[in-house]
């Protein structure tokens, strides 16, 4: 069923901008709770109301956060598989209301003291939430690669995949912004009492609007294909997707090791890192995060158009070995005591991880087959996820509380990024390939041809 170049569907340009858009309300709905969990104000009023007692308060939040990551696996092989059998858009709809739902709930929960507490039951109630959003989330990042990749033209994948990260990237600005926004209006003992509860309650809109978007649309065009030739993934697509495609998800999990440790790192570890190790200012934090941050969406797309012009790989390359070289020496720039010096650091870790943010969301999807895509690219990159990015915030605090090395975060992403080099190497290069002609179980990197 392998197509031409010439037979390759075309797709009205306002339909893919739909999908993309569609697609990157997921990751945006998604980051967004990151951005307001782990966010300094919200991660000790979050710690205290549920967890109270003895311990670091960020440290329990940041486990709290950690705890979702469990279930994610789990998530991406239930969905995954789902959206190779029933279409990624029925998929996706679930999973984007699951997400938001959870985070809005947990601005209504009662708290374990004072006066709207329940005792023990308000830990039992957040760590719930926690699991089924860790589980939502583990069906929704696969596939709403797989749905923008699968609608973009061949020769534009790269600059149309870019917009997936541009949602993670707005999504956690907006979170910060928000959760600025309620620290500078309250005092930080009415933030601690009930200010804490304004952000999540944002999260149901975004949610809602994700999802009005992703039923005005059809399944991808190459589902489709597949669904109409009678192709598609029917009895046990979880042991197909195992069976035939264990060597190239294993390869996913190496990359994926590096991508979200450094996107972990820098978008979950260095708020508290800023404030708890570095003791900068929760607010100055904020928005030297947020700065940054908005270089990153403003560079993102013009490389993942480079991309459709060099490959991917080249850019993921430049990634890991920047992350090796260049780690240790931003970390010092970070600890200087200036604060110009500490923006240098993080906008140089900053640069290295858009570089991978604006093509993973066209290398990804492209590594599988159309058949069992979306399970394959789900169940890799949960599992990657959950036990590397997932635990990285709580790991990297706990390594610097306990042995007094605010060193950490750099020796972290060096070792990831030694470990990640290898399956970038591995991996065949498929800018320019069309989504139909991929099949990974018989075409090496030089056999698959392009466009």
């Amino acid at each position: 069923m392998a197509e031409t170049a010439a037979q390759e569907p075309e797709i009205d340009q306002r339909t893919v901008k739909r999908a993309v858009i569609a697609s990157a309300m997921g990751n945006a709905t998604e980051w967004y709770d990151y951005g307001v969990f782990t966010s300094g104000a919200i991660a000790t009023a979050i710690g205290t109301v549920f967890f109270p007692g003895e311990g670091n308060a960020v440290l329990k939040s940041l486990a709290l956060v950690a705890i979702g990551f469990v279930v994610r696996p789990f998530g991406g092989a239930f969905f995954g598989p789902l959206g190779d059998k029933i279409g990624r858009q029925k998929v996706l709809a679930i999973t984007i209301l699951l997400m938001s739902g959870c985070t809005f709930l947990v601005g209504c929960l009662p708290t374990y003291a004072g006066g709207y507490a329940i005792g023990i039951g308000a830990p039992v109630l957040v760590l719930l939430l926690r699991l089924i959003q860790g589980f939502s989330t583990g069906g929704e990042y696969g596939g709403a690669a797989t749905f923008i990749a699968e609608y973009a033209p061949t020769r534009r994948r790269g600059f149309f995949g870019s917009f997936l990260e541009f949602g993670t990237l707005s999504g956690y600005v907006l979170g910060n912004i928000v959760v600025l926004a309620v620290t500078l209006s309250f005092t930080s003992e009415q933030v601690s009492s009930w200010a804490w509860r304004i952000p999540f309650f944002i999260a149901l809109p975004l949610g809602l609007i994700g999802l009005y978007l992703r039923n005005k649309l059809e399944d991808t065009p190459e589902f489709r294909r597949l669904e109409k030739a009678g192709e598609k993934a029917e009895k046990a697509p979880l042991k197909e997707t195992l069976s035939r495609n264990w060597r190239m998800i294993l390869n996913l999990i190496g990359i994926v090791l590096l991508l979200n440790i450094a996107d972990y790192m820098l978008l979950t570890t260095m708020p508290t890192y800023f404030t708890d190790t570095l003791k900068i200012n929760d607010n100055t934090s904020t928005v030297i995060i947020i700065c940054v941050e908005l270089v990153q969406m403003a560079l993102i797309a013009p490389l993942g158009a480079l991309s459709d012009r060099i490959g991917r790989k080249p850019l993921l390359l430049t990634a890991a070995i920047g992350y090796i070289v260049l780690s240790y020496p931003s970390i010092k720039l970070m600890q200087s005591g200036n604060t110009a010096l500490l923006v240098v650091g993080f906008g140089i870790v900053a640069l290295l991880l858009v570089l991978m943010l604006a093509v993973i969301g066209s290398t990804f999807p492209a590594m599988f087959p159309t058949r069992v895509r979306y399970g394959s690219f789900a169940i890799g990159y949960n599992v990657s996820t959950s036990i590397f990015g997932g635990t990285c915030g709580v790991i990297v605090t706990a390594l610097i509380h306990g042995t007094g090395n605010e060193d950490w975060p750099a020796f972290y992403l060096m070792i990831a990024a030694a470990i990640a080099l290898v399956p970038i190497l591995r991996i065949p290069e498929t800018a320019r390939v069309p989504m139909a002609r991929i099949d990974v179980q018989t075409a090496p990197a030089e056999g698959l041809r392009t466009a």
